[in-house]
């Protein structure tokens, strides 16, 4: 199954952070991340009780680092697009749907809740593979920063061991460069180029890509290159 890591991006309150660890430990997750944290003190292992080892284990990185070592990244948010036309928050899936993608794979996957009072921002989102949002009600949709890591872990809880390994970050961003020099080669309108590239993203990582579906991938772009090189089809292709 994949290793799953719950990372806090700039959690605001220690006791919020206690209570991540305890709703953790529930669901048998303990891979606690924290970036650039509030300090943490008696509150926090208060309100941990049985989930000290995990908040005690919690590893502080960078989210420069959390991207860089992570296979796939799931950013939840509530703040979501209004229409596919605009990609930076969709497509969005429920936690039960992010299982499903996640189900026959192994890697690391790194799952980002934002701040308590305004959650992540746009380029924190913008560099996710998948987004992920929890259908909550329409007169009250927020919800406090542990009882969203613990509707999420319910969901990922005793996920079956995967059969194929996740394509790595450096695979994937590797195969991003190439479709954005693809579509420098084709004369793809500049204004739509981030825009595209956007959607390739959450394209890839809703597919959960094998190493070698993204080999596939770039000999398909190789291809297509070398007949806009050689447009009269001379022999050699």
């Amino acid at each position: 199954m994949p290793e799953i890591s719950i990372v806090l991006v700039e959690p605001l309150y220690e006791g919020n952070v206690g209570f991540v660890a305890r709703a953790m430990k529930n669901f048998g997750f303990t891979r606690l991340v924290l970036v650039d944290p509030c300090a943490l003190g008696d509150e926090a292992f208060a309100r941990a009780s049985h989930a000290r080892d995990v908040l005690e284990g919690a590893v502080r990185m960078s989210l420069e680092e959390v991207y860089a070592e992570s296979d796939l990244v799931v950013a939840t948010t509530g703040e979501l697009s209004k229409s596919v036309c605009t990609s930076m928050r969709m497509p969005y899936f429920t936690p039960a749907e992010i299982r499903t993608i996640l189900e026959e794979a192994e890697g690391s996957v790194s799952i980002l809740f934002g701040r308590e009072n305004w959650g992540l921002n746009n380029e924190e989102v913008s560099r996710a593979d998948l987004i992920c949002t929890i259908p909550t009600s329409e007169i009250y949709p927020i919800m406090n920063l542990s009882h969203a890591v613990a509707v999420v872990c319910h969901d990922l809880a005793h996920l079956p061991r995967g059969t194929y390994r996740l394509a790595g970050k450096t695979e994937r961003e590797s195969l991003i460069e190439h479709f954005g020099q693809f579509l420098e080669r084709i004369e793809h309108p500049d204004y739509k180029r981030a825009n595209t590239l956007l959607m390739m993203r959450r394209i890839f990582g809703r597919t959960a890509l094998t190493t070698r579906e993204v080999s596939t991938l770039h000999g398909l772009l190789r291809r297509a290159e070398w007949h806009l090189d050689h447009p009269d089809g001379e022999e050699g292709q």
